[in-house]
């Protein structure tokens, strides 16, 4: 009994779509520092935690999905392991 769980990539539009949000909610954030009445220290310090939000998103994604393919893997093995030893004692 084989299994083949193979992960599909994302489509090309909906690549193209997270690209597009990613560019657009910076923008937005971007524009709102930049017009916000307040001192330049406010606006500097929405602007650096702005860029901390984002930065710490993307290594909180990159590790889940790391973490994610480290799982896959250990049960692919696994599995091999359990269908050798079957194989092997007849089962």
């Amino acid at each position: 009994m084989e299994n083949n769980n193979i992960a599909l990539p994302s489509s090309t539009s909906w690549v193209l779509f997270v690209k597009i949000t990613f560019v657009v909610a910076l923008l937005a954030m971007g524009a709102f520092v930049f017009f916000l009445e307040g001192s330049l220290l406010t606006k500097g310090y929405l602007a650096l935690n702005s860029l901390f939000l984002v930065s710490s998103t993307i290594m909180l994604s990159k590790t889940l999905r790391d973490e994610y393919e480290a799982e896959r893997l250990l049960n692919k093995i696994n599995e091999a392991k359990t269908n050798k030893i079957l194989k092997e004692y007849g089962a």
